[in-house]
């Protein structure tokens, strides 16, 4: 029994593992190959409600909760992490548009989103800094009724790909810091907006690249928020994508180690099992533990969100510590097979996908960073 999935939770996963496995699975190494995300697939998943769910009837989803998006992003990405990007860039953007933006703009971009007409990116990444993220450049600056938008913006997933962004700049000055930013959602169809894409070393379907602004004209009607409040009353929504992050990473190392567990229990060695030798069965057995634990970690995040909880801290430990131990864990799967795992195949593809994940969205530093804050306070553990 899982404490935090009631039966109907339990039956939206059965049926979004089913989905997975019959449409996502079978194109997930040719993805990688092609670079290209299936927009066939993204729109079956919208007709099935598996975008953004958690989002009100009024935005486009379900009304189902951060717990049922949840448990559908897991299910997608065991069969592809980069398809189940497409999941965790809705939730997050679905967030901040329904939350902060001018429904007469943003209604109809969320119906796009949830129906799986349209991709989105975040745009918070700039070429001088990651981490510190509201020590932002790109500058937007108001002219009448739009705003001018000049800059660049880099390491955005599904750069080359998205239809539209949600794009922080600055509208205040640089000693003003996260209180200087704003936010808006831009259409990647503007005059002025170029981009281009890296070669990743993972997540190669949805890919990352940069965006560069030139003299982009964005009506002050898309804005997100208030002005130079964009980065304070945005972020808030990044602790939901913290959370799903981690089931996301930890749904990969799941499939991972039920084909390892298959695998040594049938390929003999000496006249047994390999799952004999305990230097084989008991570094799974590890691993196996502190997924089933980082798992309820992550559940428990979305649990204490759908309550209306404080979850900083609890999403915070599940991004930190979710990625590098999906990554540990698949890297010895891989060993487990041998040369076989070594080889360009499934196993290998999930290390690479997976090792992203301990660079964006938030490094460890940052993450134990915030969990410090909310166990000592923010005086205790200043910037």
């Amino acid at each position: 029994m899982n404490p935090y999935l009631d039966d109907d939770l339990i039956a939206l996963a059965d049926q979004a593992r089913r989905f997975a496995a019959d449409r996502i699975a079978p194109g997930f190494q040719e993805r990688d190959t092609t670079r290209v995300l299936d927009r066939a697939i993204m729109k079956e998943m919208g007709a099935m409600g598996f975008i953004a769910p958690e989002l009100p009837e009024r935005f486009g989803g379900l009304g189902l909760g951060s717990l049922a998006a949840g448990v559908i992003h897991e299910e997608v990405a065991r069969a592809d992490l980069s398809i189940s990007y497409i999941n965790l860039l809705a939730s997050l953007n679905g967030q901040i548009l329904s939350h902060h933006g001018n429904p007469d703009v943003t209604g109809p971009w969320l119906a796009r989103l949830t129906a799986g007409d349209a991709l989105f990116a975040i745009a918070l990444t700039e070429p001088r800094g990651g981490s510190d993220a509201a020590n932002l450049r790109l500058r937007i600056e108001r002219d009448g009724a739009n705003y001018i938008v000049n800059g660049e913006k880099t390491s955005i997933s599904a750069a080359d790909q998205a239809d539209a962004a949600v794009v922080f700049g600055r509208t205040g000055t640089v000693e003003a810091g996260a209180h200087g930013v704003t936010a808006l959602l831009i259409p990647m169809d503007l005059p002025g907006i170029t981009r281009n894409r890296f070669d990743c070393h993972g997540q190669r379907a949805i890919g990352r690249g940069s965006l560069f602004f030139e003299n982009v004209r964005v009506p002050v009607s898309y804005r997100l928020g208030e002005e130079n409040k964009g980065f304070v009353q945005v972020m808030q929504g990044f602790d939901f994508s913290r959370a799903l992050i981690g089931l996301q990473v930890l749904a990969v190392a799941r499939v991972a180690l039920e084909e390892t567990w298959a695998y040594v229990a049938q390929r003999q060695a000496f006249g047994q099992p390999l799952s004999a030798f305990q230097g084989v069965s008991h570094p799974l057995a590890d691993f196996d533990t502190q997924i089933e634990a980082a798992r309820l970690l992550c559940l428990q995040a979305l649990w204490l969100k759908d309550k209306g909880a404080p979850h900083s801290a609890e999403a915070a430990m599940c991004k930190w510590w979710a990625p590098k131990l999906a990554y540990d864990t698949i890297h010895q799967c891989l060993l487990m097979f041998g040369h076989g795992g070594y080889d360009h195949g499934p196993m290998e593809q999930r290390l690479r996908d997976v090792l992203g994940f301990q660079i964006g969205d938030g490094t460890a530093q940052i993450m134990k960073t915030i969990i410090a804050r909310a166990r000592a306070g923010r005086r205790a553990v200043p910037a």
